[in-house]
């Protein structure tokens, strides 16, 4: 009552105060939080003379300074002045401004106080809402002398004017979701007491829901049961018969080899069968003359069986140089001109014979996504990049048990799947397929990666 009193008799009461309307005027009209935080900083110098402010804020630091038009938060002076609102703010037992010096900081804080503000500084706490009275943020007013404790009120008046707007203001516009959810988490004292433990128990239930355990791999449209067509013998390709995706029958000519070092040595191995049967004729007539030269005939006769087995296997070699489709189908390989005249061994692929219709999934889990998938009971989607609005669906046939090299050199788990229906889809489609596992928690599905890879560092 007595300070009343006092503001009755000091002819400035009346000019302070109406500078307070003012200033309130000006906070109301604000358009931004940007210019509400110029207005703290700048225009309370009209309540009291002091050289350098600070608006600061737990989440984001360092808000607006006096005179500044934009802070660089990683300037010395603004990460020491981030370091002593923090303690400040969490030295302040309520929300009413004070006096603080050097003393009222750490240590660590309080050695470089003469570099950077003069001896007196007035701390206005901002607390969080107007529900709560622990300060949250503060307004850091630093002045050459101490101001008169008179002032005081007005202050703490036009302090909640001010949070009064910014409050208002960045309610909507200026918080984000994190900073919402923060308020909310830690809200009033009743409220955060059932608020806690019941999204703390919505959070259990919720990772305790059951899910299927899936996995996501590389597919793509392959044949079940294709006839491999390999090199029936070392040569070189000549020509090709056929066109890449043409339909054959069986016993149509497909490709053959280059004719000619076949043809050469099988005509080697007529003549020397030939030379050798002739051996054997005049061995048998010199016999009549002379008995002696009877053990050379079981060496002539070897000797033709020899050259008879070379040129029979010649032929064969040049009957199998002319290769045949073993079925009906479509020939699956790449471009006929990479493989004519190109030299190949015995038993290396060179295309494949499938039924257009006999189809099924073929994908390739990594190490890393390995789950349990039992063969028959697997559900199997091909979500296939032509036609990504629909799914293929197929049933788990065979999983490798050992990972094996894929064509670009990563390993990996083959798998096939049988379609249920495979009409109408092409062999050599790719897309991405999803193996369906069994159910499993929601926490676990979650966290299923990352204990896996703790799991190879940690070995407990």
């Amino acid at each position: 009552m007595e300070m009343d009193v006092h503001w009755a008799d000091n002819p400035s009461t009346g000019n302070a105060l109406l500078t307070l309307i003012e200033l309130g005027q000006r906070a109301r009209a604000a358009a931004s939080a940007e210019e509400l935080a110029f207005l703290a900083v700048n225009d309370t110098h009209a309540l009291l003379a002091y050289r350098q402010a600070a608006l600061w804020f737990p989440v984001g630091g360092v808000r607006c300074l006096s005179g500044v038009v934009e802070v660089d938060a990683n300037v010395p002076y603004v990460q020491w002045l981030t370091r002593l609102c923090a303690a400040l703010s969490a030295a302040q037992a309520d929300a009413a401004p004070r006096l603080v010096s050097a003393a009222d900081a750490p240590d660590e804080v309080a050695r470089e106080w003469h570099e950077w503000l003069p001896a007196a500084v007035t701390w206005i706490p901002l607390p969080a809402s107007s529900a709560q009275t622990s300060p949250s943020g503060g307004l850091l007013l630093a002045a050459d002398q101490a101001p008169d404790l008179a002032v005081m009120p007005l202050l703490q008046e036009w302090r909640d004017i001010w949070l009064h707007t910014w409050h208002a203001r960045t309610q909507v516009t200026d918080q984000s979701l994190p900073a919402r959810l923060r308020a909310w988490w830690t809200g009033s004292a009743g409220q955060s007491r059932w608020r806690r433990p019941a999204l703390l128990a919505l959070a259990a239930a919720v990772m305790l829901c059951p899910v299927r355990l899936t996995v996501l791999a590389p597919g793509e449209l392959v044949p079940a049961n294709p006839a491999t067509i390999r090199a029936p013998l070392d040569g070189v390709i000549d020509r090709f018969a056929v066109q890449p995706n043409q339909s054959v029958k069986a016993g149509d000519p497909l490709f053959a080899f280059d004719q000619a070092p076949l043809v050469s040595r099988l005509e080697v191995a007529r003549e020397g069968l030939a030379t050798a049967q002739a051996e054997y004729r005049q061995a048998t007539q010199a016999v009549l003359g002379d008995p002696r030269s009877r053990p050379q005939l079981a060496a002539l006769l070897g000797k033709i069986a020899e050259k008879e087995a070379e040129a029979a296997f010649l032929e064969g070699q040049a009957t199998r140089s002319r290769v045949l489709a073993p079925r009906d189908g479509i020939a699956l390989f790449d471009d006929p001109t990479e493989w004519s005249g190109r030299p190949v061994q015995t038993g290396e692929r060179i295309m494949q014979i499938a039924s257009p219709s006999d189809v099924e999934i073929e994908a390739w889990i990594p190490i890393g996504d390995a789950i349990p998938l039992a063969p028959g009971d697997t559900a199997v989607h091909l979500y296939l990049a032509a036609t990504p609005l629909e799914s293929v669906q197929g049933t788990l046939r065979y999983l490798s048990h050992r990972a094996v090299p894929r064509p670009d050199g990563t390993f990996a788990y083959r798998v096939r799947a049988r379609l249920a229906n495979p009409a109408g889809l092409r062999i050599g489609l790719k897309g991405t397929a999803k193996l369906v596992g069994d159910w499993v928690p929601l926490g676990y599905w979650v966290l299923r990666r990352p204990l896996a890879s703790i799991r190879q560092w940690i070995a407990y």
